[in-house]
């Protein structure tokens, strides 16, 4: 049986394994600078966004009490989008706060389910009570799985960035 809690900011940690197993994940999908993906960790991607943004949501999927699956959430200033490591979007073109899907994994034997389904919707249900205009998900080269799931929840693709790196997907 599937349990799923949302748990506090304090309490990250309980999805620092599987954040780094989702860096792994992408990078060995990726076709474009996999090296990318070498200083991407748990620091300094999750915390990294965690202290950044205004607000978080962070909800586990457990099996026996093991993390097995997570979704973060984050409402955050639109400058925080634009950093020494890319530009997500056209400032002008988004409010001043953002909301994004910015971090979603689940373990590959808990994949085909509906954890994915569950947590995704519990997402952006958070999202969508903030009443922000601007949704995005970024999503890494070569994950055509995640890809095609999110565009089956309505989001389309807006743009690519750092040379197809990254997919920009937006709910417009």
């Amino acid at each position: 049986m599937i349990k799923y809690e949302i748990i506090r900011e304090e309490d990250a940690y309980l999805v620092e394994l599987l954040c780094n197993e989702l860096m792994g994940y992408q990078k060995s999908k990726t076709r474009i600078t996999p090296e990318r993906f070498d200083s991407m960790s748990f620091q300094t991607r999750f915390l990294s966004s965690l202290e950044k943004a205004d607000q978080n949501f962070i909800m586990v999927a457990k099996a026996n009490d093991k993390v097995v699956g997570y979704v973060y959430c984050n409402l955050s200033s639109k400058e925080v989008y634009d950093s020494d490591f890319a530009t997500f979007f056209d400032m002008n073109s988004v409010e001043d706060q953002v909301g994004c899907l910015s971090q979603f994994f689940i373990r590959e034997e808990y994949r085909g389910i509906g954890i994915g389904t569950r947590l995704f919707n519990e997402g952006m249900e958070w999202l969508n009570k903030l009443n922000v205009k601007d949704l995005f998900i970024f999503v890494s080269d070569g994950n055509d799985d995640a890809l095609n799931f999110y565009k089956r929840k309505g989001f389309n693709e807006s743009h690519k960035i750092l040379d197809g790196f990254i997919t920009v997907l937006r709910n417009i």
